[in-house]
């Protein structure tokens, strides 16, 4: 009898074991006991209701608690309700405390308002810190600029930027900087009366290009612009003077063309004419002798005139000359 007093209170034991250890494992995969504990030992207050009310909403627990560790850590005066809220924003809260992290690292002035909105417009606000601190190199493709005496240049530039963050939201990116600086040297190329001039002094497309403020309404503040790599090009004034000189030639041949057309077709015109005048011939000549101004007698006489020019002719032709 004792013995199944003893077996059935073992058992027992064990059922009530099971059941507790069933009922921790419930309330670990229900509340976030874990990430509340690793806050905790990590010297962060975040209370359990408010991890539970942001896991029954849906929102993501694990990136924010971690961006709030790491936020208190490094001394940034941040909340959970603004982390929680860019969350919900869709923007990345990592990559924004991490950008904090950076600036007030580096003694950057770096709002967490400006770092959110920065993120949520699309900007990478952590590598924008990064150029700021670490200035960034910008290589433009070999830029085409003719001078004055039309001589091509190619010319490579290397562009030493800064991230100016107070301009990443609505400020232009690479793309406008190096199409300005595009612009700058084809400008100052184009100005210089001689290549060689650009030639000796490849600084003045640099001091001309930096004058000009190109890096206004940009998200980059321009340091430095050096010129990397010039390379004569083409004879483009010569080209273009034999393409003018060959359509001038052109232009000539066809109005003379033009000129010999008109010619023969003026010529043709007075045949016709010659032809027309000689058709009216033989009514002159009727009429003539209608009225009597023309005899039978002078009508032989005349018809024996240009039988004797006709025989002239073929007497003294060139078929005549040739055969003798």
């Amino acid at each position: 009898m004792m013995f199944l007093l003893a077996s059935a209170s073992g058992t027992v034991a064990i059922i009530l074991v099971a059941v507790l250890l069933v009922l921790i494992a419930l309330v670990f995969a229900i509340l976030p006991v874990k990430i509340w504990f690793r806050a905790l030992v990590s010297g962060v207050k975040i209370s359990m209701a408010r991890l539970i009310g942001m896991k029954w909403r849906g929102i993501k627990i694990t990136p924010i608690v971690d961006a709030y560790i790491a936020a208190k850590k490094a001394g940034l005066d941040l909340s959970i309700d603004e982390l929680e809220s860019h969350v919900l924003a869709k923007g990345d809260v990592i990559k924004v405390v991490n950008a904090l992290i950076s600036a007030h690292s580096a003694n950057i002035v770096l709002e967490p308002a400006t770092a959110r909105a920065i993120d949520l417009a699309g900007r990478d606000v952590l590598n924008a810190v990064k150029v700021s601190v670490n200035p960034k190199v910008i290589e433009t493709p070999p830029i085409s600029a003719i001078a004055k005496d039309g001589i091509e240049l190619r010319v490579k530039a290397r562009v030493t930027v800064r991230a100016n963050i107070t301009r990443l939201i609505g400020g232009a990116g690479e793309d406008t900087i190096i199409a300005r600086i595009g612009e700058g040297i084809v400008t100052t190329v184009g100005s210089a009366e001689t290549h060689k001039a650009v030639l000796e002094n490849p600084d003045i497309i640099s001091k001309t290009v930096l004058d000009k403020g190109l890096d206004s309404g940009t998200a980059y503040e321009i340091l430095s612009i050096d010129i990397a790599d010039i390379d004569v090009g083409r004879n483009v004034g010569a080209q273009l003077q034999m393409d003018q000189a060959e359509a001038d030639k052109r232009i000539a041949e066809a109005k003379a063309e033009e000129r010999r057309a008109m010619a023969v077709a003026l010529e043709q015109e007075m045949k016709a004419k010659v032809v027309e005048a000689e058709s009216l011939v033989p009514k002159a000549m009727a009429k003539a002798f209608e009225e009597g101004r023309l005899g039978v007698m002078d009508y032989y006489n005349m018809q024996n005139v240009i039988a004797d020019t006709s025989m002239r002719n073929s007497i003294g032709g060139p078929n005549t000359k040739k055969n003798k």
